[in-house]
């Protein structure tokens, strides 16, 4: 298992799923709480690490379903185009 799909508790005691199985949304939310809390700087400094190395998974994660939605919908505008044309000169 790679460190970036590595589980650790969440705030509310569950156990978090594999990041790359959370939607979208639920991925997002957890790497904003996870800012909020190293900007509070209460964490101890394994908890802190810890919580940073989730981050981090989490923003590779979100960074690469965001580029892949970018590249899917640059495809369905060029199939379009390509079944529409002339629709651009208006």
């Amino acid at each position: 298992m790679s460190s970036g799909s590595r589980m650790e508790k969440n705030m509310s005691g569950l156990e978090p799923r594999e990041i790359e199985q959370m939607p979208f949304g639920d991925a997002l939310a957890e790497l904003e709480r996870i800012v909020a809390e190293l900007e509070g700087g209460q964490l101890e400094l394994e908890e802190s690490l810890a919580r940073y190395e989730r981050g981090v998974g989490l923003l590779k994660s979100l960074q690469a379903r965001l580029s892949d939605a970018q590249q899917k919908v640059t495809m369905l505008i060029g199939e379009l185009e390509a079944e529409t044309p002339g629709a651009r000169e208006e």
